[in-house]
């Protein structure tokens, strides 16, 4: 079984918000442990974080009222439950019409790795539940420590500046922005002004290490306008928002936005900004930092953002040397599942983040993401588990596991959601009441009511979390 032995001085705040840099199974496992051990956490109020493509404000999640103590206790796992007890449990909720007209379902012992439960088999749309597909090739190609860069150099022009996009979609103005510990333009500003040593006369911005469309087929025409993407550019502040912290539409040009307001920094007025190339070898004025790769994957997971997804799959593509487009990235992070002896070959995916209605995959492989993201051996992938969102208390679970029999999950239940019109995910972990730890993912399409299909899929997972299920 897991062993986890106890770790001094952590809090469940950790927990909730995500810990960067967790190597082993085994401190995944103290995680959940804890916890278990509260006996579920009392719901505290987070953000307005509903599930898949709807906008998620970029709020920190709230902390509960109570912490545990110093030391967290290990987990002592009884019997997985029998494959006879799983069908006899789940097989009335997975029948609720409200789940729509097709459902598939995956259950997987994380110590042993046998899966305990299928049902329907299948591809199925998963919705915002393909970004652990994504977060797992990220981990793979790039490491949980890797940071993405944005840069100035000197244009060819007398006086030019040109704002090189690096990918990385969390890149603000200053502190205040979306993503905490995100590069600052205030800083690169700073950098080019003592270099230069005197006012630049225009900006240039270079977004062309990103290539093809800006949106994906199968997008819903109105996802810039609801604030679930931007336009995908390798140069954009605060994930294409118009503003700190508001999804709501969205830009409609990220790259000259970003130039607009470097160029405000540097003294110059939004006419000095053009779309261009910085020449090979340009003389570099300056550089910022994004964040660690292990973070940006937290944030992705815990708050669905799309836009982070996205620019996570090119940046798979542009390590596996594909072009770094919607296709691209998609080639590339089925290449990288299939290399990690991942099912793949129901796979096909048409973006990063599962907003296409286009995506296809199998429960099966989301639960074999999930218990690959446990093993010992792979230990830059355990940002996968912390970045899940913890039911009743953060991200898009904050709100949901809070009342009725839903609460038996809540604290004991760590998933990724997903949600379209018409289509229901979760995929996650769980202990049960025998304290095993359970890899778990639930695909539902064709659910007329998206609200009555939270509710049912909710139900789906809070009785794994209730099932000892001999």
């Amino acid at each position: 079984m897991l062993g986890a032995p106890g770790l001094g001085a952590v809090g469940l705040g950790a927990v909730g918000l995500g810990v960067v840099g967790l190597g082993a199974v085994g401190l995944v496992v103290v995680l959940a442990a804890a916890l278990l051990a509260l006996g579920g956490i009392p719901p505290a109020a987070g953000p307005d974080a509903p599930t898949g493509s709807v906008s998620v404000r970029s709020a920190a999640p709230s902390r509960p009222s109570t912490d545990p103590g110093p030391v967290l206790p290990a987990l002592t796992g009884g019997r997985p439950p029998s494959g006879a007890g799983l069908v006899r449990r789940l097989g009335p909720v997975l029948a609720d019409h409200r789940l729509g007209t097709a459902v598939g379902m995956s259950v997987v012992d994380v110590t042993t790795g046998d899966t305990l439960y299928s049902a329907s088999t299948g591809a199925r749309v998963p919705a915002s539940t393909a970004k652990l597909a994504t977060a797992a090739a990220a981990l793979t190609v790039l490491g949980a420590g890797h940071r993405f860069r944005t840069t100035a150099v000197a244009g060819a022009g007398p006086g030019d500046v040109v704002l090189v996009g690096g990918g990385d979609p969390t890149l603000s103005v200053s502190v205040a922005g979306s993503y905490r510990g995100a590069a600052e333009l205030t800083d690169l500003a700073a950098q080019v002004r003592r270099r230069l040593g005197h006012r630049p006369r225009r900006v240039l911005v270079d977004a062309t290490l990103f290539t093809g469309a800006d949106r994906a087929p199968g997008w819903d025409p109105d996802v810039r306008v609801n604030g679930d993407a931007a336009p995908i550019t390798a140069l954009m502040v605060d994930g294409g928002r118009t503003a700190p912290r508001y999804d709501r539409n969205r830009s409609r040009a990220p790259d000259l936005a970003a130039g607009t307001k470097f160029a405000q920094l540097l003294g110059l007025p939004a006419s000095a900004v053009v779309r261009g190339r910085a020449a090979h070898g340009a003389r570099l004025l300056g550089h910022v930092s994004s964040a660690p790769l292990a973070s940006l994957v937290e944030r992705m997971l815990g708050t669905s953002d799309n836009v982070v997804a996205e620019a996570l799959g090119r940046q798979v593509a542009l390590a596996r040397h594909e072009p770094a487009s919607f296709a691209g990235a998609a080639t590339a992070i089925r290449t990288v599942l299939r290399g990690l002896g991942l099912p793949v070959r129901s796979l096909r995916m048409t973006d990063a983040s599962g907003l296409s209605r286009a995506d296809r995959l199998d429960p099966a492989l989301l639960t074999a993401i999930l218990r690959l993201a446990a093993s010992r051996s792979r230990p830059e992938l355990s940002s996968v588990y912390t970045g899940l969102p913890v039911a009743g208390y953060s991200g898009t679970l904050a709100d949901r596991y809070r009342h009725g029999s839903a609460r038996r999950a809540a604290g004991v239940l760590r998933a990724k959601t997903g949600a379209l019109t018409g289509v229901q995910g979760l995929a996650g972990l769980v202990v049960d009441v025998d304290h095993r730890l359970l890899a778990f993912a639930v695909l539902a399409n064709g659910g007329p009511d998206g609200a009555a299909a939270t509710t049912a899929i909710d139900a789906v997972a809070a009785t794994l979390a209730g099932c000892g299920c001999r």
